[in-house]
């Protein structure tokens, strides 16, 4: 379960500065791209499909390095920073994928305890950590279960338990809801705003309108690459 923080100081949690990103000389994924996410914000990428949202979720959870500029998360600099450090910012940061990217062969209890595995943790901890975060997402009684056993709303569940396991500064969520109902899209959003509630940095790509209907969060939308 996630510990609940107490009220922090405003602090840049993500920063990035004329940041571009080319697949190749005539693919540019990003251009030109200036943002500064605050800690413990709640913030939603938007835009339409291509315009570069999965892209910068990527040079944020250091999957992708940008091609020039600067990207800065928790105050280290992600084009200089070395790997064993690469490894350990990684680890305060929780992803959702949409679609949910779980492994088909392991039980709900394997694919959420894999992170710790991982990480080293003695399975007395793992145990006792996974029981808790499933109980909190409502999952403890689908532990056994496969994800082809669930519904598209608990997958996504199993996907977010992963994700926070280790209490992550930074939860970012790409286009989380895209493959759920109605129903379930309300769920996973709701789950998404207590996390934040408790203390994460909460970054969510989407595309939905929907989603951002009558929303107080902060709303950067992104048009073939650039922040418009």
């Amino acid at each position: 379960m996630l510990c609940q923080q107490k009220a922090l100081v405003p602090f840049k949690m993500i920063q990035l500065f004329r940041v571009y990103k080319n697949f190749g000389s005539k693919n540019s994924a990003l251009i030109d791209v200036s943002l500064t996410v605050e800690r413990g914000e709640f913030v939603f990428i938007t835009g339409p499909s291509g315009a570069g949202k999965t892209t910068l979720l990527k040079i944020i959870f250091c999957a992708e390095k940008p091609t020039s500029g600067h990207a800065l998360v928790n105050g280290r600099n992600l084009t200089r920073i070395k790997e064993r450090e690469l490894a350990f910012l990684r680890r305060t940061i929780g992803v959702v994928f949409q679609d949910f990217k779980l492994l088909p062969r392991r039980t709900v209890f394997e694919n959420v305890a894999l992170t710790m595995e991982i990480m080293g943790f003695p399975f007395s901890v793992i145990r006792k950590k996974v029981h808790q975060t499933l109980r909190y997402l409502d999952l403890a009684n689908k532990e056994g279960y496969y994800p082809p056993q669930l519904s598209g709303g608990e997958q996504q569940r199993v996907a977010i338990a992963r994700a926070i396991i280790n209490n992550p500064l930074i939860l970012l969520a790409d286009e989380p809801t895209g493959n759920l109902d109605p129903d379930s899209t309300m769920e996973i959003m709701a789950l998404l705003k207590e996390i934040h509630i408790r203390g994460a940095t909460v970054i969510v790509a989407t595309h939905s309108q929907e989603l951002l209907k009558d929303t107080r969060r902060r709303v950067v939308t992104l048009n073939k690459g650039r922040i418009v």
